[in-house]
């Protein structure tokens, strides 16, 4: 499938762990990147699952049974989720459990034409957070804090809440957003005429040197350092 410059970031939260085992989507939460930036575009809807939600998931989402009997079913949704997600590249935390219950579900209503994988390409933050960061941890939460994100307020998980979490520790892992110098985006750049340049006639900056303890402080600091590195420092 062609490349896009549109992605849309992804979670689902689900009655319980395994698709094979009965469970089923009750939520969906998706927002939208183009050229690596946030939209204010969105979709996001609540499922009747058509069956019980076990109790260990309700302790993590928050959603319970009361509350879906009278939200749509996955059939009624499914073509506005498509039209919302169809030709973009799903970002998403953990993907085969996302993909694997969305599979599932068009399965169940035989609209197995429409897969995932035939409608989106998928990229894994979870496989990828692993690659850039062997041996720690990579959940949600953990790479918020390695990232500086601010998750406080995220007591439950949400489909939609997380996706917009994801979206900013996506963008954060993979290298920001967009250049602002890019053509489309000269906009938002600070234009040369703004940039303040001291006057060429200024006097020197006052150089200040180090006297001789001062010196054989450091050059003993950096001989630690060799010595715990094992390698010589070369300072010049």
């Amino acid at each position: 499938m062609k490349k896009t410059n549109r992605q849309i970031v992804l979670d689902t939260e689900t009655t319980g762990l395994n698709p094979k085992e009965g469970h089923r989507i009750i939520e969906i939460g998706c927002v939208e990147l183009v050229n690596r930036r946030l939209t204010q575009n969105h979709f996001h809807v609540y499922i009747n699952p058509e069956r019980e939600i076990d109790q260990e998931a309700i302790d993590v989402h928050g959603i319970t049974n009361d509350f879906l009997r009278e939200k749509p079913k996955f059939a009624e949704i499914t073509d506005d989720f498509f039209n919302f997600v169809a030709g973009a590249e799903l970002v998403i935390h953990n993907a085969p459990f996302d993909v694997g219950f969305l599979n599932h579900e068009l399965s169940l209503i035989k609209d197995e034409q429409r897969r995932i994988e035939t409608q989106c390409t998928v990229f894994d933050t979870l496989v990828y957070a692993r690659k850039k960061h062997p041996g720690a941890r990579n959940t949600l939460d953990a790479l918020c804090k390695r990232y500086g994100i601010d998750n406080s307020h995220r007591e439950l998980h949400g489909a939609l809440l997380d996706a917009e979490i994801l979206a900013d520790v996506y963008l954060l892992m993979t290298g920001g957003q967009a250049s602002l110098l890019e053509e489309d985006n000269l906009s938002d750049a600070m234009h040369v005429e703004e940039i303040i340049r001291l006057p060429a006639g200024r006097k020197p900056l006052k150089v200040i040197q180090c006297n001789a303890a001062e010196r054989d402080s450091h050059l003993n600091y950096l001989e630690g350092l060799s010595n715990v590195g094992g390698a010589k420092i070369c300072w010049e």
